[in-house]
This record gives C-alpha cells, structure tokens and sequence, in this order.
C-alpha cells in the first residue's frame, strides 16, 4: 500500500497543539488511537521514545519523521501533524520541524516501513509542496494536496 493510500483527514492535525519534542510525539501518538488505528497508546508512545532516544528523527527543511517497530500494530500506521509556526525537534539542520510524519510497523514488516520512509523522503524535496503543506487551512486541504502530488 503507497502511503498516499494511507492519508485520510482522521490521521491529519492542523495545527498541532504542543509546543517541545516530547509532547509533538505524545500528540501524534494520540492521533492513531483517535483515528482507532492503535489500541496500546502507551506502548506505542514507548517504541517512539526510545527510538528517538537513539537520534532524532527530525531532518532538514522543516521535517521530522519519528518512526518506531511494534508488536502492537499488525500493519504500518501513518500520523501526520503540522506546526505551522516549528517546533524544535533537535533536527540536522537545527531549525524547527513543521511537518511531522509519524510511522509506526509491526516488527516483521521491514517492507511498507522502509517504502514510506522513501515516499517521505520524496515529498520533502518538493518546496512547494511543503510550503503549501505548513500553509493549509485543515486537514481536508493536507489529503487534497498530499494525494494530489
């Protein structure tokens, strides 16, 4: 399954409420098991904690991509958080991250974790597009431009 399959308004934020690292992870985490993708909040929390523990997910240009393996999924789970106005999420380039893709696998499934990775990958050498992505109004814009590219 491409990950633009997995974009649907239920797994989007806009704006996303935290303000630290810590609370953008608790936050996104919660919006697998608002969208009832998740059954075990505080598992799932835990394997992205300790994975960030390891180094920071947050890369260049405004994009962090925290992502975790867990025997409390069964299939790839995507979150996705925008904060227009940054977080400081320890990225390469030390600016704040915006846009926030939050994967999480089962263990066996190396597969569809390491393909959406790429897709991520992808999406963030494309400027307009993110731009327009810190820009959207709601989440319904996110999935119109997501699924659009």
């Amino acid at each position: 399954m491409a990950l633009i399959d997995m974009v649907t308004e239920e797994i989007v934020k806009i704006p996303l409420e935290s303000k630290d690292k810590p609370d953008v992870l608790r936050e996104l985490v919660q919006i697998l098991k608002d969208a009832g993708q998740i059954d075990d909040f505080d598992a799932v929390l835990e394997v992205i904690r300790e994975r960030e523990d390891k180094g920071s997910t947050g890369l260049e240009k405004g994009f962090a991509v925290p992502h975790a393996k867990t025997p409390a999924v069964c299939s790839l789970k995507l979150a996705i958080g925008i904060a227009p106005d940054g977080i400081d999420f320890d990225s390469l380039d030390k600016q704040p991250s915006k846009l926030f893709f939050l994967l999480v696998a089962a263990p066996d499934q190396s597969g569809p974790h390491v393909e959406a990775l790429s897709e991520i990958a992808k999406l963030s050498r494309s400027n307009a597009l993110c731009k327009a992505l810190v820009n959207a109004d709601n989440a319904a814009e996110v999935v119109e431009l997501l699924k659009g590219e």
